[in-house]
């Protein structure tokens, strides 16, 4: 993926769209957890009153979005300049939505090529398929490529991934994610000494493992996962213990693998996911699922981990 600006880190918290009395409070103390990293700068958690704005007082059209043939509307946008020393700021950005694309990722892009051209995003496909620009839009963790411009609104606000740190305005550092992503060794682990459901040439050459129709019926819903972490982001537990909860996202594509019946290494698996942190942090708050930009259900995959865990007790 194309990462357009750069720089070092620092530390972004926000509130996704938590619509209970619980998750805001929640949120509002997640807000002052911050883990030091000592060989990078790290600014201050995000919090309201730290940003300054550059929007007008009234959000509504100003007079001249009264042109013909003009549609205004606002995008309130996260800036952080490592470079600088100040803190984080909204810079608000008016478009012509009659000369803009249906998309975020149109208004980015047209923000960046015509109004400034130092604002830092991630995009790549274009399509939904690499996962590369996700970030917070209008309190939802979701897809710049994905997510329409609502027309109905006077402004929009675009921030990162929330509670990550923030390598540059809208680019999220997926260190960490990545290296949870390694840990479950996603891949197909196969024992080459046994010979059950292979398909064999006759010079004795595997070709590959066999996979009936019923079997791969159920990786449905799984494979399809682009790693964007929007989910992962989502999620409270994730926000509080991401040093040593896997979080939604890695968790469904480790069930990716122990649902698969070609992979041998099932029990390994299952023995490395029987941990209090890495797995059953999950308390089944469900945000995961509903902010999936792909539809997926990653609340499914864990409890199924779990009941995997248990049966391996009987």
């Amino acid at each position: 993926p194309q990462v357009l600006g750069g720089g070092p880190r620092k530390m972004s918290a926000l509130n996704v769209g938590a619509r209970s009395g619980l998750l805001q409070a929640a949120t509002r103390a997640a807000v002052h957890r911050v883990t030091p990293i000592s060989s990078r700068r790290v600014a201050a958690p995000f919090q309201s009153a730290s940003f300054r704005t550059s929007a007008p007082s009234s959000l509504k059209l100003q007079p001249e979005a009264n042109v013909e043939g003009k549609r205004i509307k606002y995008f309130q946008i996260y800036r952080w300049d490592p470079d600088e020393s100040s803190k984080p700021t909204v810079a608000t950005f008016p478009i012509d939505m009659a000369d803009c694309g249906p998309m975020v990722l149109d208004a980015l892009i047209k923000i960046k090529n015509e109004l400034d051209p130092t604002l830092a995003f991630r995009r790549s496909c274009r399509e939904g398929i690499c996962g590369s620009c996700a970030m917070n839009i209008d309190g939802t963790n979701t897809l710049a490529c994905l997510a329409r411009i609502d027309p109905k609104t006077a402004k929009t606000k675009i921030y990162p991934l929330p509670h990550m740190y923030v390598i540059k305005d809208l680019v999220a550092d997926m260190t960490n994610f990545y290296a949870q992503y390694k840990t479950i060794e996603p891949w197909l682990q196969r024992d080459e000494s046994k010979v059950e459901k292979r398909i064999v040439d006759e010079d004795g050459t595997v070709k590959e493992g066999y996979h009936d129709k019923k079997e791969r019926d159920v990786l449905d819903g799984m494979y399809e996962c682009i790693l964007c972490a929007c989910c992962s982001t989502s999620c409270p537990s994730y926000w509080w213990n991401s040093e040593t909860y896997l979080g939604p996202a890695v968790l469904m594509q480790a069930y990716r693998w122990i649902a698969d019946t070609r992979d041998e290494s099932t029990a390994k698996r299952i023995a490395q996911l029987d941990d209090s942190y890495k797995l059953f942090r999950c308390h089944t708050i469900m945000n995961c699922t509903k902010t999936c930009p792909k539809s997926l259900n990653p609340g499914l995959a864990i409890a199924k981990i779990k009941q995997r865990i248990a049966m391996s007790y009987v």
